[in-house]
């Protein structure tokens, strides 16, 4: 059957994307429509925080494009060899605390050893965090996007864990998506399953898919890749047919196969 996924091609884009794959070998066809379009921002702000490690007392990162924010930096700055040659290991000696196997497997390509990939959510990490941190430490930095969800910041707040957070990257809608929607439901018709990435892909999706299915939208099942994106989905009206018990492609692509049986 056919499964739509409202999402972005994988970080670096070689080879075929995970949830593509995973899909296939339970033997469901998908197709890939981005749905969100990012600026970095305040790159050098963000420079200075990083050379600066003595200042803070651990990183945090809950999404691949904050990550891509400090490799683009880096970049930008010409700073990659002093980076590897002398700041990474200063961080490394402090906490780097991540959610989801893509944002650490990311972590680890700019050399820092990541913590708390396990946890899949931001409300997860920040317990682990809460855990692990005293309340005395230098104030954790969470590079993060423009529309980020309060958990982790309200959470650390309550539990007196210092936090530093600094805006790397705005998130609009993909220029193409309205166009692509209509594309792909004019070729290839209503998809058996519609997954759901994040809570702005339902904002920026929502309304399209419901036109474009017409009648034929109670018979989609819509899957989400976790608790965050469910509640959105569930928020706009959507009755929701699975969520991935992990943000894996694995575990996502089990939950629709279930569904879809």
């Amino acid at each position: 059957m056919h499964v739509l996924l409202l999402k972005e091609p994988r970080e670096g884009g070689s080879g075929s994307d995970p949830y593509i794959k995973e899909l296939a070998s339970h033997g469901h066809k998908a197709t890939l429509i981005p749905v969100l379009s990012f600026k970095f921002v305040s790159l050098n702000v963000l420079s200075d925080k990083l050379f600066r490690p003595d200042k803070h007392g651990g990183l945090i990162f809950t999404s691949p494009r904050a990550v891509e924010a400090v490799k683009m930096c880096l970049e930008e700055h010409g700073q990659m060899e002093e980076w590897n040659s002398n700041m990474r290991d200063k961080w490394n000696a402090k906490s780097v605390y991540v959610v989801g196997k893509a944002t650490a497997a990311l972590v680890e390509n700019l050399g820092l050893i990541p913590l708390g990939e396990d946890t899949g959510t931001a409300d997860v990490l920040s317990r682990l965090i809460i855990e692990r941190e005293d309340t005395s430490i230098l104030p954790l930095f969470f590079p993060c996007g423009s529309i980020k969800r309060e958990v982790l910041p309200t959470a650390l707040k309550k539990n007196g864990v210092p936090l530093e957070t600094l805006t790397v990257y705005q998130t609009v809608q993909h220029p193409d998506l309205e166009k692509n929607l209509k594309n792909h439901f004019t070729e290839q018709g209503v998809p058996a399953s519609v997954a759901f990435f994040s809570p702005s892909g339902v904002k920026f999706c929502l309304e399209t898919v419901r036109r474009l299915s017409g009648e034929r939208l109670n018979q989609i099942k819509f899957a989400a890749i976790g608790p965050t994106t469910a509640d959105a989905m569930i928020e706009a009206g959507l009755s929701v047919s699975c969520s991935a018990e992990k943000p894996t492609a694995e575990h996502l692509a089990t939950g629709i196969a279930k569904a879809l049986q």
